[in-house]
């Protein structure tokens, strides 16, 4: 049986992917330097071989951030992509347009972690219905989570 096609892409629809290859184990890394990349706690990264990946628009810009590492991202937007170590290539579970299926099954790097970082969802959470209408009037140049023939829509500046 053959694994479905997935695809994804960076926030503002310049670098798009599409990978049929079986992805493998979904983690989140706590590491300072993936904490820098994604500019968070942590990055939260997939699995995926090589074969099977495709870039269907434009194509990552890559950041050497150590003497074996490469990070790939949006070089117009600044989407964190892809982590390419010597065991492989990881994607940013983020880019991908349904991500559904992919939550992380294992923490790395853990003894790096914020220490705080467990308690984040225990927090409240914002209810202010003014807030939410105004985020609903919001006009987006973010691309859809799907493929587009056309990026940006005519008419539209990113």
């Amino acid at each position: 049986m053959s694994e479905p096609i997935r695809t994804g892409g960076c926030q503002c629809g310049a670098v798009r992917f599409r990978i049929s290859a079986k992805l493998g184990r979904p983690s989140i890394c706590h590491c300072r330097m993936c904490q820098k990349q994604f500019g968070g706690f942590f990055s939260a990264l997939v699995t995926a071989p090589e074969e099977g990946l495709e870039w269907t628009r434009g194509a990552p810009s890559y950041f050497q951030s150590s003497v074996n590492i490469e990070r790939g991202f949006c070089k117009d937007c600044g989407t964190p992509m892809i982590y390419r170590h010597p065991g492989g290539l990881e994607l940013a579970i983020g880019t991908f347009d349904d991500r559904s299926d992919l939550a992380p099954q294992i923490q790395v790097n853990y003894e790096a972690r914020v220490p705080w970082v467990e308690t984040i969802f225990d927090q409240p959470v914002h209810t202010d219905p003014d807030f939410y209408a105004r985020q609903e009037a919001i006009i987006s140049f973010q691309h859809p989570d799907h493929d587009t023939n056309i990026w940006p829509a005519q008419g539209v500046k990113i």
